[in-house]
C-alpha cells in the first residue's frame, strides 16, 4: 500500500512575477517538488529559477496522481512503482524530474494554434561513485544534495511542440520533440543523452497519447572489466562503454458518463553489458499491458482500478491489480 500527497502554492506579486512552492510525499519520501520564481516578459518569454520541473515530455506535465486516469505512470517515466524497478533502474528519466535550475520558455500564438518552446540548464541527474555504470536516481533526489551538484557541470536541455486546435471546444492534435544531455558522474568523464517525442490527440470522444524515449549512457569500464561485466569483451578485444535503454507508451482514455475507460501498452528495452550481478541480460525486455477505469464518485473524488500483464524476457512474467483513490482539491 503506497500513499502520494502534493501541496502547492502560487502567488502573484505583480503581472509579471510570481512564485510557486510545492511539496510532496511519494516513495521517495518528503521533498521539495518545487521551489521557483517566474518572471514573465510576456507569452513569448519567461524565465524560471529555482527548483523545477524542466519541461521534457508530454506525461510529466500531468505526474500528480490526480491528473492521470491510471494508477501508475508510463514505464519510461516510472518512479518506484514498477515491478523489478531495481533490476532495471527505473525507466528512462523518472517523473516528476525536479532540479535545481534556470529555465527560459514561452508560447507564440500562431493561427488557430500554438509553437511552445523551453531551454533550460540543470544540476541534472548524479552518478555517486568514481566508475558508475548507470545514473543514480535515488542520490539524485536526495534531499542532502538539493543544493549541491555533484560534478559542478550543469546538463542542458530542451522542448518544442506544436499545437493544432480542430475547434473552439478544446479539441486538438499535439506533436512534441525534447533532448536533454550532460555528464553525470563525478569525474565529468560520463555522457548521457535522452531524446523523446510525443503525439497527443484530443477529442470528444477519445484521448489518443503516445510516447517515445531513448538513452544513451556511458558506463565506466574499471580496473578489472572481467569481474565487474557479466560479459567478456567483443571480438576487437574491448568491453562496452555505454548502453542504450529505449521506452515507450501508448494509451486511449474514452469517457463513457462517470467512467473514463483507458487501455494502455508500454515498454522498456535494454541493449548493452550489465555488472555480473545484473539479473538482466545483454539485450533486455520488458512489455506491459494495462487495462481499466477510473469513477468519478464527486467532483473532487475519482476511483481507480487497474489489472496489468507484465511481460520479461529475463525475469517470470507478473500480474498486477491496482485499486486507488484520487482527491484533488
Amino acid at each position: 500500500m503506497t500513499a502520494e500527497l502534493s501541496l502547492k502554492m502560487s502567488i502573484d506579486f505583480t503581472n509579471n512575477a510570481s512564485a510557486t512552492v510545492k511539496v510532496c510525499f511519494a516513495c521517495h519520501g518528503f521533498e521539495a517538488a518545487a521551489a521557483f520564481v517566474d518572471l514573465r516578459a510576456g507569452d513569448e518569454l519567461s524565465v524560471r529559477i529555482g527548483r523545477l520541473t524542466p519541461e521534457f515530455g508530454s506525461f510529466p506535465q500531468r505526474s500528480d496522481p490526480a491528473n492521470h486516469r491510471t494508477n501508475d505512470k508510463p514505464l519510461p517515466y516510472d518512479m518506484g512503482r514498477m515491478l523489478h524497478r531495481s533490476d532495471w533502474n527505473e525507466g528512462i528519466l523518472p517523473a516528476p524530474w525536479v532540479d535545481n535550475g534556470v529555465e527560459l520558455l514561452g508560447t507564440w500564438f500562431v493561427g488557430s494554434g500554438r509553437l511552445d518552446y523551453a531551454a533550460y540548464r540543470l544540476s541534472g541527474p548524479k552518478g555517486v561513485v568514481h566508475e558508475a555504470s548507470d545514473l543514480n536516481f535515488v542520490a539524485s533526489r536526495d534531499p542532502s544534495q538539493y543544493y549541491v551538484d555533484n560534478n559542478s557541470e550543469p546538463v542542458f536541455g530542451g522542448r518544442l511542440s506544436g499545437t493544432a486546435d480542430l475547434d473552439g471546444d478544446g479539441q486538438s492534435i499535439t506533436l512534441g520533440a525534447s533532448f536533454m544531455t550532460g555528464r553525470y558522474d563525478l569525474d565529468r568523464q560520463l555522457v548521457f543523452m535522452i531524446a523523446g517525442a510525443d503525439l497527443v490527440v484530443n477529442l470528444d470522444a477519445v484521448v489518443i497519447r503516445a510516447e517515445y524515449l531513448a538513452r544513451r549512457t556511458d558506463m565506466a569500464i574499471g580496473d578489472d572489466p572481467a569481474t565487474r561485466w557479466k560479459y567478456g569483451p567483443r571480438s576487437d578485444g574491448t568491453y562496452d562503454d555505454h548502453f542504450l535503454k529505449h521506452g515507450f507508451y501508448a494509451e486511449a482514455e474514452v469517457p463513457i458518463g462517470r467512467v473514463d475507460a483507458f487501455a494502455r501498452f508500454d515498454g522498456l528495452l535494454r541493449f548493452g553489458n550489465v555488472l555480473s550481478t545484473s539479473t538482466l541480460s545483454s539485450r533486455s525486455r520488458l512489455l506491459r499491458y494495462t487495462a481499466g477505469a477510473a469513477l468519478r464518485v464527486t467532483d473532487n473524488i475519482r476511483f481507480k482500478a487497474s489489472v496489468e500483464s507484465y511481460q520479461f524476457n529475463d525475469l517470470p512474467d507478473e500480474l498486477a491489480l491496482h485499486f486507488a483513490v484520487a482527491t484533488p482539491f
